[in-house]
């Protein structure tokens, strides 16, 4: 039975792909950009689960999902696990897959033969801090949106462009069992700062991913 160490799973997600999305957080990251948000995704071996056990908590959200958007971590650091998972979606659901991976393009074309069909969508290139911040669907300028479908270049063609203002927004999402908050989406430079910063002035007391380095 194929596993995959898993960080999160969270249903609706807005912001990474067009419509109401299933996002999937893989767990484990060889990449590691500085700045990176999602540090607590970095530490490998931590949540494994089955594939089964993720299509089992995914299946109340399929009726009304639009598509699935991987994320992490590193999916490309677990490829037969994204492509059980992926293979998994396609007999579930119609709808499209995006993936983004910290991997330059170039690296993972010579895989991407064995993913074919599975993927609609990739983005791909590390996480870079000091470049700009004006694509849609990208943390950084220098990360790359390649279609791969024609179901990826009908959905996502129309992301190749300047970020609009009204689509600078984060998903929020509760863990209530851990009082944990997660963000989905691409925050601005600086956003989990002054979102500390007016929590402090609420006198709340918050740590962020970005303050303390969960990659142990």
């Amino acid at each position: 039975m194929t596993e995959l160490a898993l960080s999160r799973i969270h249903f609706p997600v807005t912001t990474l792909g067009p419509g109401a999305r299933i996002g999937i957080w893989f767990q484990g990251c060889s990449i590691r950009c500085p700045g990176c948000i999602s540090l607590d995704t970095w530490a490998p071996d931590r949540g494994i689960i089955s594939i089964d056990a993720v299509l089992h908590t995914m299946q109340p959200f399929l009726p009304q999902a639009d598509g699935l958007t991987v994320s992490g971590g590193e999916p490309f650091d677990q490829p037969l696990a994204l492509r059980a998972l992926l293979t998994t979606w396609r007999q579930a659901h119609a709808g499209d897959v995006l993936v983004y991976s910290g991997y330059p393009l170039e690296r993972l074309t010579p895989q991407l033969e064995s993913f074919e069909g599975l993927i609609d969508a990739l983005i791909t290139d590390p996480f870079q801090l000091e470049a700009p911040q004006t694509q849609a669907l990208r943390g950084s300028d220098n990360q790359r949106l390649t279609p791969l479908t024609p179901v990826g270049i009908a959905r996502f063609r129309a992301f190749n462009r300047t970020l609009r203002e009204d689509e600078r927004a984060l998903d929020v999402m509760f863990d209530d069992r851990t009082g944990t908050v997660f963000l989905a989406g691409i925050p601005r430079r600086g956003d989990l700062q002054r979102l500390t910063a007016l929590m402090n002035l609420a006198g709340h007391r918050i740590v962020t991913t970005q303050d303390k380095n969960h990659a142990g």
